[in-house]
């Protein structure tokens, strides 16, 4: 696949990933570290403890900010997505493993919200069934190292991953990248079309959430420089 140059490339956004237990877990380090955020993710495992009512509080408080809630939908597209809208959310999360059906069901009713469809790949990939996903209108795609795989170590970045990620940007796609991503993974990503970084414990679990965000920041300027 074609090299693409530098002038070619944006600067990634930075995500949250709010996946506490508790709605005072996820405000504190949001709170601290908002001014270096750019999208707020709803983690699957905080909707899970508080229900929606984390993307309508986390709404309120941030009426400018995108939000992604991490539903992770596998069936019932058109009822958990419209949930999530009218909750506040722009963005919703869908498994690989989703029907296309479901898939479509969930883009036509971010569509009448003016939000988009965010399909999250497994350690699986297949291209052609991503090209399905991108005709249907899903926008984003993420690749990550697994949470228990980065947590174990038994799992890391490489070539195939920059391959990946440079087909899935050909096809259309934002790409999305996640999996415990640090200041030392970023450099790794350097002439890549990443379009949004997450970082979930790295910054929630810092000292100083805000110091830490601005870190990532800092790197992101310099990888990807503007």
């Amino acid at each position: 696949m074609a090299e693409i140059a530098e002038t070619e490339l944006t600067r990634p956004r930075l995500q949250i990933a709010l996946d506490t237990t508790d709605m005072p877990s996820a405000l504190r380090p949001l709170n601290r570290a908002i001014g270096e955020i750019d999208v707020i993710e709803c983690g699957t495992i905080l909707i899970i403890a508080e229900g929606l009512k984390a993307v309508r509080e986390i709404r309120a408080l941030y009426p400018d900010k995108t939000i992604l809630a991490d539903v992770r939908i596998a069936e019932a597209g058109a009822l958990i997505a419209r949930n999530c809208f009218e909750a506040g959310a722009n963005w919703v999360s869908v498994v690989a493993g989703a029907s296309l059906t479901t898939v479509e069901q969930v883009v036509k009713v971010a569509d009448e919200f003016g939000g988009e469809v965010q399909i999250e790949l497994g350690e699986d990939y297949d291209a052609d069934k991503a090209r399905k996903w991108k005709e249907l209108g899903a926008k984003h795609v993420i690749v990550h190292r697994s949470r228990d795989a980065e947590v174990a170590g038994t799992l890391k970045w490489g070539a195939n991953d920059i391959e990946r990620i440079r087909e899935l940007h050909a096809m259309g796609f934002t790409v999305t990248v996640t999996g415990g991503v640090n200041v030392k993974d970023i450099p790794f990503f350097r002439g890549a079309p990443v379009g949004v970084i997450i970082s979930g414990r790295g910054i929630v679990k810092a000292d100083d959430p805000l110091t830490a965000a601005t870190e990532l920041q800092d790197v992101i300027g310099e990888v990807w420089p503007e």
